[in-house]
C-alpha cells in the first residue's frame, strides 16, 4: 500500500511516499529555518505563507523521487493536529483537495503519533506494547503505546517543552535558532558539572516542567550582565550544564516510569531525540535515524498505515486543530 503523506505542522513543509508503513520511497522536507533565524524563532504567519509557496513543489518532488504517479497512490495522509493552526490548514486543505480530486481515502494523523511511529521506520523489532518518550520543540510526553493506534499518556509537559527550553536558553546565551543544535555544539567545550541547575518537581512525577530551568539560565546571564560580570560566565560550561540537566530530567523520568511499569521496550523520538547526550543516557532505547527526528512526512505516512488498517479515515469535513491531546 502506497501512502502519500503531508506534514506542515510548524516550519517544515514535507511530503513523503511510504509503502506498507515501513518502506520510505521518498521524504522531501523544505525547511524554513534560515528565515526564522532572523526572528529568533518561528513566526506563525511567515510559516503559513511559506507552506503555501512550497507545498505543490514538495508534493511533485516526492512523487518523482519515489518513482510513482498519483495513480499508484492508495491513500492520502496528513497531519491535522496539533501545531500552528495556519500551517496545519495549508497541509490539511491541500490533502483534502488531492484526495477529492483523485478519489483516494483521506487519513488524518495526530502529530505526536507520527513522532512515535518514526521508530518503526528504523527498527523492525520495535512493536507495541512499549514506553515512548517524545521530546520536541512543542511537545514532551511519556506515553504507553498499547497498540499501533492505542495510546495512554502517562506524563506531559506542564509549560515549556524540552525543545522550546533549548531554544529559549540558547537565545539568552546569544545563540541562533534552533537552539538545541547550537547548545550541543557549544557544550562540547564545557564542563557539564560546573553549574548546578534546578530539577523542577511536579505533582505527577512523570510530568515535565522546563520553565523554571530556562528561567534560571536567563536570570544567571541577566544578573551577570547587570553587575558588569558577563565575562565571568563560562558559556560552554553553562551550555553543557543546561544540556545535561534537560537530558537527565528526560532520561530519569522515562527510566523511572519504565521501572514501575515493568519489562517493555523504550523508544525516544522528536527533535530532541537527535541530541547525542540524551542518546548516551538511554543506550538501550530505540531512537529514530537523525533524518526522522525532526518533523517529516515519512513518520506521518508510517502512522497513517496503521490508522488506515484500524479504519480511521476522514472526509471533506476534516479540520485542523492547534491543540489536541493524544
Amino acid at each position: 500500500m502506497n501512502i502519500l503523506a503531508i506534514e506542515t505542522s510548524c516550519d517544515e513543509t514535507s511530503c513523503a511516499v511510504v509503502q506498507d508503513g515501513i518502506t520510505v520511497l521518498s521524504n522531501i522536507v523544505a525547511s524554513q529555518i534560515e528565515e526564522h533565524k532572523l526572528y529568533g524563532g518561528v513566526v506563525p504567519e511567515i510559516a503559513s505563507r511559506r507552506h503555501c509557496e512550497a507545498i505543490a513543489a514538495v508534493y511533485e518532488e516526492a512523487l518523482i523521487q519515489a518513482k510513482v504517479h498519483l495513480a499508484d497512490i492508495d491513500a492520502i495522509a496528513v497531519t491535522y493536529a496539533p501545531g500552528l493552526i495556519g500551517a496545519l490548514l495549508v497541509g490539511v486543505n491541500f490533502a483534502k483537495g488531492l484526495a477529492l480530486s483523485c478519489g483516494k481515502p483521506l487519513i488524518p494523523v495526530h502529530h505526536i503519533k507520527g513522532h512515535i511511529a518514526s521508530g518503526y521506520l528504523c527498527h523492525s523489532a520495535l512493536k507495541p506494547p512499549y514506553l515512548a518518550l517524545v521530546a520536541s520543540g512543542g511537545h514532551t510526553t511519556i506515553t504507553r503505546v498499547k497498540g499501533y493506534t492505542e495510546f495512554e499518556v502517562i506524563g506531559r509537559t506542564l509549560d515549556d517543552a524540552a525543545g522550546e527550553a533549548f531554544d529559549k536558553a540558547a537565545r539568552a546565551m546569544g545563540l541562533p535558532y534552533p537552539g538545541g543544535v547550537h547548545i550541543a555544539a557549544l557544550a562540547k567545550g564545557g564542563d557539564p558539572k560546573k553549574y548546578k541547575l534546578p530539577f523542577p518537581k511536579t505533582e505527577n512525577i512523570y510530568d515535565f516542567s522546563f520553565s523554571g530551568l530556562k528561567t534560571a539560565i536567563i536570570n544567571m546571564l541577566h544578573n551577570a550582565k547587570q553587575s558588569g560580570n558577563s565575562e565571568s560566565i563560562d558559556l560552554p560550561s553553562l551550555a553543557a550544564s543546561f544540556q545535561h540537566t534537560v537530558c537527565k530530567i528526560l532520561a530519569d523520568k522515562l527510566l523511572n516510569c519504565h521501572s514501575e511499569i515493568g519489562n517493555c521496550d523504550l523508544s525516544v523520538s522528536g527533535g530532541v531525540s537527535a541530541n547525542m547526550c540524551l542518546r548516551e543516557m538511554l543506550p538501550n532505547a530505540y531512537f529514530p535515524a537523525l533524518e526522522y527526528c525532526g518533523d517529516n512526512a515519512a513518520m506521518i505516512g508510517c502512522q497513517a498505515y496503521y490508522e488506515f488498517l484500524a479504519g480511521n479515515t476522514a472526509d471533506g469535513a476534516l479540520n485542523a486543530y492547534a491543540t489536541m491531546r493524544l
